[in-house]
């Protein structure tokens, strides 16, 4: 029988096992070396071994699985305390807001004036008693000083139109507006220079008042702001400046026609002031003034028709007052607009009324 070789596939379970090299542990610095030198001959892959020239990466690290959250415990909670309880509101009122409603601008803050109508409270607040009080003294002043002579009423003439210009920019909510307030205030000073050196004709005043108000277009054309804030500010200029030069009128007018409309508008404004419905109160006001008229007619000798002059200006100084009471004024406007405005409203009607009875 001829001898083949064939494969057989159980011989390898009666071979003797063959002892297998344990490896050895290499202490030291030479450790890994000789395990490398072992893998090698026993025809492993080193896992390790790439990793000596791969870049090690230092920064942060993402998960890729989601990690469940980790709590802190709780701690124990305190003892419950008394919470404060709100104060309803009372009944009958209207909650005004401190804001307006959201702008692209940001929210604008809504005005005294804005609070009182969405309260249902009138916008009008009148000056009151002490402001009249210095409304009479000034009025006075001028009633006495205009018996002395021209240049005696100059004086508190001149403080009258100091304060109406600045009054009346602070009335229109601006301030200090020291460019404004000095242009109005310049302008009366040159009406009175050109109605002392006419003579006193009316005609320095409406001269003084049309360059001022050509001067007022330059000032406020050659401004750097927003074209409605120059138009703003051109109104108010003028106004104000309007206002201090026709307040000149008292140096234009008749020396008791001075005397007697000056002493009834401080009158008027002390009536005025009482406290008293609107309609009963501007009454009082009317008849004092023409009362203080008639008086002060008497003395002067400008008779009987002192009262209709004092009427006629206590009825423009009231709408003097009622502007400078319009829209919730500070109490620096009653204490400058509140003060000036209704003397300054009254001199033209010192001015024609003292002309047409005298």
């Amino acid at each position: 029988m001829t001898d083949q070789s064939y494969g057989d596939p159980y011989g390898a379970q009666h071979r003797q096992p063959q002892p297998q090299p344990q490896p050895q542990a290499w202490p030291g610095p030479q450790g890994y070396q000789g395990y490398q030198e072992y893998q090698d001959q026993q025809g492993y892959d080193d896992p390790y071994a790439a990793q000596q020239y791969t870049q090690q990466w230092q920064g942060q690290t993402w998960e890729t699985q989601t990690q469940p959250p980790v709590y802190a415990p709780a701690s124990p909670q305190p003892e419950p305390q008394p919470q404060p309880q709100p104060v309803p509101e009372p009944q009958g009122q209207v909650a005004s807001p401190e804001y307006g409603p959201a702008t692209v601008g940001g929210n604008a803050r809504i005005t005294d004036a804005q609070r009182a109508r969405a309260e249902g409270r009138s916008p009008i607040i009148d000056p009151g008693m002490q402001p009249a009080a210095l409304t009479a003294l000034l009025g006075l002043l001028l009633a006495g000083a205009a018996a002395v002579g021209t240049y005696a009423l100059l004086v508190p003439l001149v403080v009258l139109q100091a304060v109406t210009a600045a009054g009346w920019f602070r009335l229109n909510g601006m301030w200090p507006a020291r460019q404004g307030i000095a242009l109005g205030f310049a302008g009366a000073l040159a009406a009175d220079a050109a109605l002392l050196a006419s003579g006193r004709s009316p005609a320095a005043i409406l001269g003084t008042l049309g360059v001022w108000v050509l001067l007022a277009l330059v000032v406020q054309l050659r401004s750097h702001a927003d074209p409605d804030e120059r138009m703003y500010g051109l109104m108010a200029t003028v106004a104000a400046a309007a206002l201090a030069i026709v307040a000149g009128g008292y140096l234009a007018a008749e020396a008791d026609a001075v005397t007697v409309g000056a002493a009834a508008v401080a009158v008027a404004l002390l009536a005025r002031a009482v406290p008293l419905p609107t309609p009963a109160s501007v009454c009082l006001a009317l008849l004092a003034a023409a009362g203080a008229g008639l008086a002060a007619g008497a003395m002067t000798g400008l008779g009987t028709p002192g009262a209709l002059l004092g009427a006629g200006a206590a009825a423009c100084a009231l709408i003097g007052h009622r502007v400078a009471a319009y829209d919730y004024p500070s109490r620096f406007v009653h204490f400058t607009a509140g003060v000036a405005l209704p003397l300054s409203a009254a001199a033209p009607a010192v001015y024609i009324l003292g002309r047409a009875l005298t």
